[in-house]
């Protein structure tokens, strides 16, 4: 029987729940600055995303579906399990906000492209790894606060061990690669859209123009994983760039993967508004690809602030 992670209405959280035989002082983190709140809001912008994907895969398939597909039993338990950590870290988070005198955002309405146990675990990888760099890129903005720090890093942890999970499942490593990539809050926010149909209250963050990955498709079970020199196909529409730019100048894309490995690679158009590159050597797991007029020298960061004409787009590798 799956059981139901309960947040106290009171106030108090699971992360600071007391054992019943001690007396503890029961605090939220505080939120010391308008870029502590930003973190947040984004991470619960994320959290309410991923809880409604989870939920999905737990109601909409049976544990004989996923048998059938090649999951051992009790994964889909397990993917029960997962929404209610989702549900539990947005509650906190909600908490957390609320008790500082924010309004926390509301969830979306969402649409999900997955039709069978497979395809929603490999969705899930790529949505969870997404989760995964919001918290990573934001970790470092946060004020040098221990308590509102470690609240996050304690969220950090189990969204990578449901990771892990989800890809020991589907046949892929649970640890492609040595270092996981970290992300901007609006690099971030900008793969979430693909999945948003309606939001009540969408962040104060930049939507940038969008980088379509068409070919080729992840392959399912993330295996075998996509080697180096594989012909990538970008799609995107030039007319929605921020800045006019030479039809003949060069286009790069740039694929941001691990601590700082940014690789810039020269694009062949394929006609208006396509572009192909070769997925270049050394990368792993999932990188996120930017279209830019750049060939080298900028930072994720700057790439973010000014560099991008279009994306991020998720390119799954291993």
């Amino acid at each position: 029987m799956r059981l139901s992670i309960l947040v106290l209405a009171s106030g108090i959280v699971p992360l600071a729940l007391a054992h019943p035989l001690e007396k503890r002082e029961n605090t939220l983190p505080p939120v010391n600055s308008a870029t502590d709140e930003s973190v947040l809001q984004l991470a619960l912008y994320l959290e309410h995303l991923e809880q409604s994907l989870y939920t999905g895969g737990f109601n909409n398939f049976t544990d004989a579906e996923y048998e059938a597909a090649g999951f051992p039993p009790g994964f889909r338990e397990n993917v029960g399990v997962i929404a209610d950590h989702e549900t539990t870290h947005a509650a906190t988070i909600e908490a957390i906000l609320k008790n500082a005198g924010y309004s926390p955002v509301p969830p979306c309405l969402y649409s999900f492209p997955y039709t069978d146990p497979v395809s929603f675990v490999d969705l899930a990888n790529m949505i969870t790894s997404v989760g995964i760099g919001a918290y990573l890129g934001g970790a470092s903005l946060l004020t040098d606060d221990p308590i509102l720090e470690t609240a996050a890093a304690a969220i950090l942890t189990v969204e990578a061990r449901h990771d892990a999970y989800l890809r020991a499942g589907v046949g892929g490593s649970p640890f492609p690669t040595a270092f996981d990539t970290a992300l901007t809050a609006t690099f971030a926010y900008n793969l979430a859209q693909m999945f948003i149909v309606h939001c009540p209250q969408q962040l104060p963050i930049t939507v940038l123009p969008k980088l379509k990955l068409a070919a080729p498709a992840p392959q399912p079970h993330l295996q075998p994983p996509t080697p180096a020199g594989t012909a990538l196909t970008f799609n995107f529409d030039p007319s929605t760039f921020f800045v006019k730019v030479d039809p003949a100048a060069p286009l790069y894309i740039a694929f941001i993967n691990s601590v700082t490995n940014t690789t810039f690679v020269k694009t062949t158009s394929c006609g208006t508004g396509c572009a192909n590159v070769p997925l270049p050597e050394g990368l792993g797991n999932v990188a996120f690809a930017v279209l830019t007029t750049f060939g080298g020298g900028l930072t994720e960061q700057q790439l973010t602030e000014f560099g991008t004409l279009a994306g991020p787009a998720e390119v799954v590798i291993s």
